[in-house]
């Protein structure tokens, strides 16, 4: 069971839980000044939180010269309050400022940068000797494109090869969607004030974001779930809430009956691996039993790998796909279906006749595209069981191709919403959506994922955790469970074997090790 947060533990929890809009951070803020906090009195707060996250990332003995981007708004004040705790320091700073219309509060703190003989420069190129560039130029909300000469020096910035630390949010990043408007800032680094902004989610915002951490400078949790709520609809998934949501504990008198059967529908003579890697993710699941149906030319080869699963042979057309089902395969049987990995199109009249079933039901690889062929917001509202889909972006496109692509967020909520089946998009933010418009984020993964055989694994580890057993209005907590271990597997074995030496198979046996590592972490069983 998961061990009780205190006061302190419940505030970290909260903040990296949830995630804002640019609108949503602007009405926090604003209850927060009509409250009676002083303007004035936050920036220095900020400012003084920046300023020790910087001295640590980038000390003095080493990053002696700093350059200052200073925009015209309360990010360039942020900026400003840095640059001149930085030169108190001993920091060689030197400001460059593009605008000379500054708000009020940022043109005193400019005044005062000026006082202390903190140098202005007039061109960018006069930064490119500094050891790191600290970016205060636009903060959250910005909507208007860079264009002119500050694009040009945001150029000439990310061509320089120093690195850069963003205030916030990288300069030119759409707060919401993450994209960039007209050009942003590449950062090395980013401190994200207060609470998480969408972009930190969104995968097109990740060459300009670096790495990212989130600076907390006090927003009173009233004030947050004011706006958002106890329980937002948006939540960037941690730790606590992805293991709450597996089957980590068991009955003492239980049996394999009782922790569920899994019919996985996978493989074809072209495709082979694909249902041997499903099973295996399935079976490190933890789950009771496992059947596994395949063309009858793979059920020696998956028998010798899996002896523990069920294999069931199938009659296979001339291309060695699964041309059906055999006919006492009774689905109602089983606790879950998993069908796709490996299967080709030609299997199509076996996914129709697994739409059909009343079990809950993962579609994956081939399954998706023959969903795709049988107009799925028809046909899957009408299920009697829950639906779950594993798309990639390119299976999210032949799925639902009227939705926009450029904020994969929204995107993925709407496509939940159509089809009344929970979605998982993939990609370097996994995006998991549930029909009631509720979105889960995974904010870590890794690019060593980027191999075939990898979303096979994926459907086979929470194939086996749904058939577990959930209740229906709680079964996208499981996907969005299985998501974070298969990411956790995939951060664990790239850390022992580099980016390079994570091929599915090695996958696998990352992920009890994974989950291992995660509960002594964080996990308090009974004794």
């Amino acid at each position: 069971m998961l061990p009780r947060l205190s006061g302190s533990d419940v505030r970290v929890e909260t903040l990296q839980r949830f995630v804002v809009t640019a609108a949503q951070m602007s009405e926090i803020e604003s209850r927060v000044f009509a409250a009676g906090m002083p303007v004035a009195a936050l920036m220095e707060k900020v400012g003084g939180l920046l300023t020790q996250r910087i001295q640590a990332l980038y000390p003095l003995a080493a990053y002696r010269r700093v350059g200052v981007l200073v925009g015209p708004g309360h990010n360039g004040g942020d900026a400003l309050v840095v640059a001149r705790e930085l030169h108190l320091q001993g920091y060689r700073v030197q400001i460059y400022q593009p605008l000379p219309q500054l708000k009020q509060l940022t043109e005193q703190h400019a005044r005062y940068a000026a006082s202390l003989g903190i140098p202005r420069v007039e061109q960018p190129e006069a930064l490119q000797t500094c050891d790191v560039l600290i970016d205060g130029l636009f903060g959250f909300g910005l909507t208007r494109p860079l264009d002119g000469a500050i694009a040009m020096a945001v150029e000439t910035f990310n061509q320089s090869g120093v690195p850069i630390l963003s205030i916030d949010l990288p300069s030119g990043v759409h707060t919401d969607t993450g994209a960039a408007l007209g050009t942003a800032i590449r950062a090395c680094q980013t401190l994200c004030l207060g609470l998480w902004k969408r972009a930190f989610l969104q995968d097109q915002a990740l060459e300009f974001t670096g790495t990212a951490e989130l600076i907390d400078f006090g927003l009173p949790l009233t004030d947050i779930e004011a706006v958002l709520g106890t329980d937002p609809a948006l939540q960037r998934l941690t730790p606590t809430v992805a293991l709450a949501s597996l089957p980590l504990l068991r009955p003492a008198s239980t049996h394999k009956y009782q922790q569920g059967h899994l019919l996985l529908v996978a493989g074809s003579r072209r495709y082979m691996g694909a249902a041997l890697l499903a099973g295996l993710a399935a079976r490190a699941s933890g789950v009771g039993m496992l059947s596994i149906a395949v063309p009858e030319s793979l059920r020696l080869l998956l028998i010798a790998q899996l002896p523990d699963a069920l294999v069931i042979g199938c009659n296979e057309d001339e291309t060695g796909a699964i041309a059906q089902l055999p006919a006492d395969l009774d689905l109602s049987r089983y606790d879950a279906v998993a069908c796709g990995p490996g299967m080709t199109p030609q299997a199509r009249p076996v996914v129709e006749q697994i739409l059909e079933s009343d079990r809950p039901l993962i579609l994956d690889a081939d399954g998706l595209n023959i969903l795709a062929s049988l107009n799925p917001l028809e046909g899957l509202p009408k299920r009697a069981a829950a639906t779950i889909l594993t798309p990639h972006l390119g299976e999210f496109k032949r799925l639902f191709p009227n939705l926009a692509e450029d904020d994969r967020i929204a995107a993925v909520q709407a496509a939940a919403q159509q089809s009344q089946a929970v979605v998982l998009l993939k990609g370097a933010r996994t995006a998991i959506a549930a029909p009631t418009g509720q979105v889960w984020l995974n904010p870590e993964s890794t690019p060593a994922l980027a191999r075939g055989g990898s979303g096979d694994v994926l459907t086979g580890l929470l194939g086996g955790l749904v058939a577990q057993g959930v209740q229906r209005h709680a079964i996208a907590s499981l996907v969005y469970g299985a998501a974070w271990w298969h990411a956790q597997a995939g951060l664990l074995a790239a850390r022992e074997r580099t980016l390079l030496g994570v091929d599915p198979s090695t996958l696998i046996r990352f992920l009890i090790p994974a989950l291992s590592g995660s509960t002594r972490d964080h996990v308090q069983f009974p004794s």
